[in-house]
């Protein structure tokens, strides 16, 4: 399948790190955290971490760790859909694609659970025809958005006729928990909300980008290193120290069984600094430049990551004769996710 165009889309409310901390200090948070909690949570936000600012959708940020949990939902409702609608608008209006010409639209999130889903809310916004196949994807964590090319591909080889829209969306402000678990606590500090859409077709554009070679892996045995678990009706993150060396190992078996075809770029679901670290030596000699990039202005906003990094990546430059872009993005599961985009063989 095709790329026609790749967008993005982040609230427009921007908090540095900094700001973080002096919400913090100046809220109820002080009351249920332990010093050593307190000097985790200024250690992450004061330090160099990889992250500059983050963007938040919740409202009212200062007060996200009093609402409940019928009022993180109501945020994700309203939030999310419009995320991915701007993401949306913005992708098909790059590909000259009018909303009635959608015949799938494909949605992937996992801070928040909506039924219908996602799909239901963007496809009224835009105005999608009412037989266009909608589809949501919850509960694939960070590793998502290539998974759900991957559907894409499916469709479009099922009716090589369709034009695909695919949307990755989180709104991690919806799901910030906090109590004295150091995991719990770099999780707040890490995550970020946006969205990023993709077009797709059977047919290639003036300039080819073709997705293929999709592949897998997964560890069960790893699950509870990364996964959300439900406490007091909120989404609370499960997130050992030994994510960054996890991640390290599952896209080390992608990379080494990749096809023989020449890689050009990686690009990379962000994660955290730390991860990338992890990744640097997996990968070597490719950059993973575009990547630290997101994740420094944006901070790890989970699935769309990889896409917000692949749409920096084709700022700089495209596949071709020379290499492909090699997409990994990797999470809950403990699970990892690849393909390629590049120009016909």
């Amino acid at each position: 399948m095709y790329l026609q165009a790749v967008a993005t889309a982040v609230p427009d409310a921007r908090y540095t790190q900094a700001d973080c901390w002096e919400i913090a200090q100046g809220s109820r948070v002080r009351e249920r955290l332990s010093r050593r909690s307190m000097l985790i949570l200024r250690s992450v936000l004061r330090g160099d971490h990889g992250i500059a600012a983050r963007h938040f959708a919740v409202p009212d940020i200062a007060h996200v760790f009093d609402l409940s949990s019928d009022q993180l939902n109501a945020i994700f409702r309203t939030e999310a859909p419009r995320l991915a609608g701007r993401a949306l608008a913005t992708a098909l209006d790059r590909a000259g694609v009018r909303p009635a010409e959608i015949d799938a639209l494909l949605v992937c999130t996992c801070t928040g659970y909506l039924c219908p889903g996602v799909t239901s809310y963007v496809a009224e916004q835009l105005g999608l025809r009412p037989d266009a196949f909608l589809q949501d994807f919850v509960g694939l964590g960070c590793g998502a958005a290539i998974p759900t090319l991957r559907a894409a591909s499916h469709v479009l080889a099922a009716n090589p006729r369709a034009t695909v829209a695919c949307i990755a969306v989180e709104v991690c402000s919806a799901a910030f928990y906090l109590d004295d678990d150091p995991g719990v606590i770099v999780s707040a500090c890490l995550f970020g909300d946006g969205a990023a859409a993709t077009i797709w077709k059977s047919t290639p554009t003036a300039t080819p980008l073709r997705a293929f070679e999709f592949s897998t892996t997964h560890r069960p045995a790893d699950r509870d290193k990364l996964r959300f678990e439900q406490r007091d009706g909120k989404l609370r993150n499960l997130l050992d120290r030994a994510v960054p060396e996890l991640g390290a190992a599952a896209v080390g078996d992608l990379w080494r069984a990749r096809g023989p075809r020449p890689v050009a770029r990686v690009v990379s679901h962000g994660g955290g600094r730390d991860v990338l670290d992890a990744l640097d030596p997996v990968v070597a000699p490719h950059s993973l430049a575009a990547s630290r990039h997101v994740l420094r202005e944006r901070g790890n906003m989970s699935s769309p990551s990889v896409l917000f990094a692949l749409e920096e990546t084709l700022r700089e430059a495209a596949p071709g004769p020379g290499g492909d872009f090699w997409l990994v993005s990797f999470g809950a599961g403990f699970s990892a996710h690849s393909c390629r985009i590049g120009t016909e063989p």
